[in-house]
């Protein structure tokens, strides 16, 4: 769902709680009210502002467009509403969902100012289309949410994943935007006159990580300088280099760029394939070499395939391998410490379990989905769910698992079989266990 289409819920949840927490008026016998006094919101105003803005958001419905002008007439009627911030954050969301430069820039700088710490899409956002609008002003600003953007990125924790990416998924996904800060800084010092300096923090954003955007970087600010031969060498890598974030029009751009200035070097595109073939082998050792850094830190580094996904145990242990689960019909039942239904149904899969112990061919596993981690030894204690319980590390994001609890079967070639979001507690062995006899019938087999 589009951000725009549940941020008026988000709005009209903090008006209310606006209104049920505003303070009745106070009487006194003084002619002239305190400061405190005059700043409190008065009730009938808030509960009037709430249902106007509930109207023009209802009236506006998904689109876009008319949520910002919602919310912009809100704001000129009601300069001075309690919660302008909270509403200057919404426009924000929504011009970047509606590609609206003028607007990221409005709303989301004021946004910056308030919200603490830093949101950092909408650093990334407000930075390109300051640099997009151009001229040395919008530059210097720029320059300065570039800097915060790569150092914020720099402040993170690389050892506590978050948003249930694996380890290796949240230390690439740091370094790509500490390098996308790197590449950013790079542009804005080079509007601002320093195309020397801009190579130097371009090279930096490539060696923070490689990607496209980065080489091509690199690669305007030295044809600037006059360095030709080294530009080409720059938009080769950028033009050969696996990045899921290069389109297709930036690739046919950097082959343009690259031939161009090859020609302008060599009078013809003569030896331009050997050049391109020598970039496509530096990137790929590159990256690969980046992915064995990664492997030797997270086993599950890379990884598409739910059997070839590494578990790590909660209580201690050796981490389990579902690669030695192959042929089995596995049950991956997927809980958390906060979901009172999982506290219902785990204890039913057990039952199962139980009934089905005698089975080899048939495998239970628990797999916790929190983020903080150290919510769920003394959890599983208290619940008393002795069996052993793994860590989904980044395994929820792979199997696009959106709801707890979750049980999936996976069949033995490793495929998924069932999906039980959620569970009917009056049926839900039952109901189990025949997705487990399903599993069964497509048949045995290795991992597809």
């Amino acid at each position: 769902m589009k951000f725009f289409a549940v941020l008026p819920l988000l709005c009209l949840a903090v008006f209310s709680a606006a209104a049920q927490k505003a303070p009745a008026p106070e009487t006194s016998s003084s002619k002239e009210p305190d400061t405190a006094s005059r700043t409190q919101p008065d009730p009938a105003e808030t509960a009037r502002e709430q249902t106007e803005l509930s109207r023009a958001l209802a009236e506006a419905g998904t689109s876009s467009v008319d949520y910002i002008r919602a919310l912009e007439n809100h704001l000129a009627k009601y300069p001075d509403s309690p919660q302008r911030a909270v509403i200057e954050k919404a426009l924000a969301k929504s011009a970047m969902d509606a590609g609206d430069n003028a607007r990221i820039i409005r709303y989301g700088e004021k946004a910056l100012e308030n919200e603490k710490p830093d949101n950092l899409q909408l650093l990334d956002r407000v930075t390109r289309a300051l640099l997009d609008e151009g001229g040395p002003d919008a530059s210097k600003r720029a320059l300065e949410y570039a800097k915060r953007l790569e150092q914020d990125a720099a402040a993170m924790n690389p050892a506590e994943p978050q948003g249930h990416l694996s380890p290796a998924q949240w230390m690439e996904q740091l370094d790509r935007t500490k390098a996308r800060g790197f590449v950013l800084e790079a542009r804005a010092t080079g509007n601002l006159g320093d195309a020397a300096q801009a190579t130097a923090l371009a090279t930096k954003a490539w060696e923070t990580w490689p990607t496209s955007e980065g080489a091509r970087e690199k690669a305007w600010w030295l044809a600037k300088q006059g360095r030709n031969a080294e530009a080409v060498e720059c938009y080769a890598e950028a033009f050969t280099l696996e990045d899921p974030r290069s389109t297709e029009q930036d690739r046919a751009q950097d082959r343009r760029r690259m031939g161009e200035l090859y020609v302008k070097a060599n009078g013809s595109e003569k030896g331009l394939g050997d050049l391109i073939l020598r970039a496509y082998d530096k990137t790929s050792a590159v990256m690969s070499a980046r992915l064995s850094e990664l492997k030797a830190k997270d086993p599950n580094a890379g990884v598409s395939k739910i059997l070839d996904f590494t578990l790590p145990p909660v209580n201690g242990g050796e981490p389990l391998k579902l690669a030695s689960l192959a042929g089995k019909i596995v049950v991956l039942d997927f809980w958390a410490t906060w979901c009172e239904p999982c506290r219902i149904q785990h204890p039913m899969i057990e039952k199962l379990r139980e009934r089905l112990k005698n089975d080899a061919g048939v495998v239970f596993i628990s797999v916790d989905t929190d983020e903080d981690h150290s919510l769920v030894p003394r959890f599983l204690r208290d619940q008393k769910w002795n069996g052993p319980s793994y860590y989904e590390a980044g395994l929820v994001r792979l199997l696009s698992i959106t709801q707890i609890p979750t049980v999936l079967v996976i069949d033995a070639k490793g495929r998924t079989s069932s999906r039980m979001a959620g569970f009917i507690p009056q049926r839900f062995e039952d109901m189990l266990e025949h997705r487990i006899i399903e599993a069964r019938q497509a048949g045995p087999g290795g991992p597809g």
